[in-house]
């Protein structure tokens, strides 16, 4: 639909952040929570969850694209495709960048919206991750 893309701010991805996210997933594995173990693997320390690089996108998003005035609520609907690319070093730094693909809002009070999203890593040559994702509005005058 459009070749702009928008991009959030940056954020930080420490070590504190990431033992939170392993604390409520229970993924306690090393690669992600014990620096002098994680720094004899290829990583050479502690790297995020792939889904804790793919969860940040709900605040890059609001970030990135406020909802626009006449939104009563807003819901991830899904994704199409997603893939994992490049691991996020702890300490490492991460931004979305958002272009809208499709909207549709061919029902009364609803706006289905597909995005092309990616989340890059400061300095980095690839992105963490890239994905297809759905959301959907609903307006004032939805049902």
């Amino acid at each position: 639909m459009t070749d702009t893309e928008t991009f959030s701010r940056w954020f930080k991805v420490d070590q504190s952040r990431i033992d939170a996210f392993a604390d409520v997933t229970e993924d306690w594995q090393f690669i992600h929570t014990d620096p002098v173990q994680a720094a004899q693997t290829p990583f050479g320390g502690t790297v995020a969850h792939g889904f804790l690089s793919l969860s940040l996108l709900s605040a890059m998003y609001c970030d990135a694209l406020p909802l626009p005035a006449d939104v009563t609520r807003s819901v991830n609907y899904g994704f199409d495709k997603l893939r994992f690319l490049s691991p996020v070093h702890a300490g490492a730094q991460v931004r979305g960048a958002f272009r809208l693909l499709r909207s549709d809002d061919t029902i009364p009070g609803q706006v289905s919206n597909t995005w092309s999203v990616r989340v890059e890593i400061e300095g980095g040559e690839k992105p963490a991750l890239i994905a297809r994702w759905l959301t959907r509005y609903y307006t004032e005058n939805s049902a």
